[in-house]
């Protein structure tokens, strides 16, 4: 259950990344730096959709994803269509973790070191949850600052959670 609970968190935030993308006004303010801020919003979907397709594709999935970090923080000027197609690809590949991970691999070591350090499965995948929404709330942030346009996008719907379902008023 906490593997398809990571993986429905995580696809409805990729669900929310997307929107972010298509609520930018043009290609070019998706990938503009205002002064103060590390990373533009492309290269943040770049490095949430690929963290997505190493960590839980190649990891969990066993896609064979080879992770090219360097370029999610070096390429620049990707269309709003080429970044949409990553954040699908890595829905892709979170659909592919869930079929294949079990809670039973919860308690064992991730596979891979992180950070310098070993740990367990269950508390990395929550780890990659948060850290994906540390990044979602930053590309907000970044859409409203280039843009002045001050509306969300409704990110955080607990009706695109994996058990949500409608009740009657």
């Amino acid at each position: 259950m906490v593997v398809q609970a990571v993986a429905a968190i995580l696809d409805r935030d990729l669900r929310a990344l997307a929107r972010e993308v298509e609520a930018y006004p043009d290609d070019g303010a998706v990938w503009l730096a205002p002064e103060g801020a590390p990373n533009s919003a492309g290269t943040l979907v770049l490095h949430l959709a690929g963290n997505v397709q190493h960590f839980l594709g190649a990891h969990l999935a066993g896609t064979g994803f080879v992770r090219d970090r360097p370029r999610e923080f070096a390429a620049r000027g990707l269309s709003r269509s080429d970044l949409l197609r990553e954040i699908a690809a890595a829905r892709s590949v979170l659909r592919s973790a869930v079929d294949r991970a079990s809670d039973r691999a919860l308690d064992t070591d991730w596979p891979e070191i992180v950070g310098g350090a070993r740990v367990v499965t269950g508390e990395y995948l929550i780890h990659l949850v948060s850290h994906f929404a540390y990044h979602l709330g930053q590309v907000d942030y970044h859409r409203r600052l280039v843009t002045g346009d001050s509306r969300g996008v409704d990110a955080m719907r607990p009706g695109e959670l994996g058990t949500a379902r409608p009740v009657a008023e």
